[in-house]
């Protein structure tokens, strides 16, 4: 009997064009007690398995948490498997915004101590005793009393890319984290204030309000079904949205979009952005946003350094991540010095304009050489001198001229003089000087773009 994936991602991908069915993501989780979480996990991967389910699913003593691909033809079957279970009965499945055929490769149900690592000592408290449930409108005209305040319980990296409105958002690597600080900052406000609190698909809130509500908060609510099912009330209802930006999501596709507002920025160079990417280093596979230039010229790397060893034989990686713990044990999330555009836990309230990013692009990811050095600059007539060091320079080339003062400069060379002559091209040892609209420095560099 079979009980685990026999396939590979590639060759389950293979399956479904062949098969040419529609498949939808969905997303659920209950709160139960079950004796025997390895029985259950075995009989729904039976289950799912036959009717050609995919996911990653944790169950444990105090319930289960789920995110599949089902096929659309088999979505019925798939509920009568839950049905079997009374806690399972009439439970809410949040179907997903934006559907895509692959966006679970895999049928993946592990037995965890908890569905959601959250730290706590459930003895402590009665998590039955959430707050509670408000639907989008309900959820939107508590936004608007001056008495509220908003949380978002997710991490760092899904809020850059999408928030509620005026919501506090922890910098935070996960879930745990985020209940100790986010007590501590409200002490004050336990008896008069709402705290109204969100997260994904609703299954953090679940224990969060309970969690918050044995720490004495009075007036504690949260968003039902999470941004997933807000997102699908207010199309259908046709209600505002509060929620700006993306719903980042579990699976390969990273994310929803919900609004056109793009409020995060390209951690490589600061354009407006917020598609995630995954660093192609699988030594590093750090998670980060990054723009389409930046992932071209990057070639999906996180740093110059990834960009180096991904070009290496496939021995000498190998070699490289010999020890190194690899895959989601280093799934590190934006929190790298070789991204300098990183503002976790630092939103702004509305969308970025592009007026506001400054039309600088660091020179993260740009292949180039060095030519040579700075030897002086005229002022007067604005010609830059430079002493050819290595390789060689031609009218055409692009250049980037690079010092602690000068900052980092771009230039295309359309005219170009060597030894005092015009010249096509120069080599090594030719000092060379071109016109410059900027000055340069005798501590500056001037290298090829590649």
């Amino acid at each position: 009997m079979q009980l685990y994936n026999t396939l590979s991602a590639e060759e389950r991908a293979q399956l479904i064009d062949e098969a040419g069915k529609e498949r939808l993501t969905l997303s659920f989780y209950a709160y139960a007690k079950i004796e025997d979480p390895q029985k259950f996990r075995d009989e729904l991967f039976i289950a799912w398995n036959a009717l050609d389910a995919l996911g990653r699913i944790y169950v444990a003593h105090e319930g289960i948490n789920a995110q599949m691909s089902v096929p659309a033809d088999q979505f019925e079957a798939f509920r009568n498997t839950l049905e079997v279970y009374d806690f399972m009965k009439g439970i809410r499945l949040n179907v997903a915004v934006e559907q895509d055929d692959y966006s679970f490769l895999k049928l993946t149900i592990k037995v965890r101590h908890k569905i959601v690592a959250d730290g706590l000592n459930d003895d402590s408290f009665d998590v039955t005793n959430k707050g509670i449930h408000l639907k989008a409108q309900e959820f939107n005209n508590l936004l608007e009393d001056p008495n509220t305040i908003v949380v978002d319980f997710r991490n760092h990296y899904e809020s850059e890319v999408g928030h509620f409105e005026g919501a506090i958002t922890p910098d935070v690597e996960n879930f745990r984290e985020s209940l100790p600080i986010i007590n501590e900052q409200l002490q004050d406000f336990k008896e008069d204030k709402n705290l109204l609190m969100y997260c994904t698909g609703g299954i953090r809130c679940e224990k969060a309000s309970a969690y918050f509500k044995h720490q004495g908060f009075k007036n504690v609510f949260q968003l039902e079904g999470g941004i997933i099912e807000y997102t699908r009330q207010i199309k259908e209802e046709g209600i505002k949205s509060k929620f700006i930006g993306k719903n980042f999501v579990f699976d390969h596709r990273l994310g929803e979009r919900i609004t056109d507002d793009i409020i995060a920025q390209c951690h490589q160079c600061g354009k407006p952005c917020d598609n995630h990417t995954n660093c192609a280093n699988d030594a590093c596979h750090l998670l980060f946003i990054q723009c389409d230039e930046c992932k071209a010229a990057m070639e999906n790397c996180c740093s110059t350094d990834c960009l180096e060893i991904i070009h290496l034989p496939l021995e000498e990686q190998l070699k490289l991540r010999k020890g190194l713990q690899v895959g989601n044990k280093v799934f590190r999330k934006g929190k790298s010095d070789a991204l300098k555009f990183k503002k976790s836990g630092d939103l702004p309230n509305k969308p970025l304009a592009k007026a506001e990013i400054k039309n600088i692009r660091q020179k993260i990811g740009i292949k180039k050489v060095l030519v040579g050095k700075a030897e002086h600059y005229y002022t007067k007539s604005k010609i830059g001198q430079f002493l050819i060091e290595n390789k060689e320079l031609s009218v055409g080339d692009k250049v980037l001229i690079s010092g602690p003062t000068t900052g980092e400069q771009e230039f295309t060379i359309t005219e170009l003089f060597a030894n005092g002559g015009p010249c096509e091209t120069a080599k090594k040892g030719d000092q060379i000087t071109f016109e410059l609209p900027f000055r340069v420095r005798l501590s500056d560099k001037i290298y090829k773009i590649l």
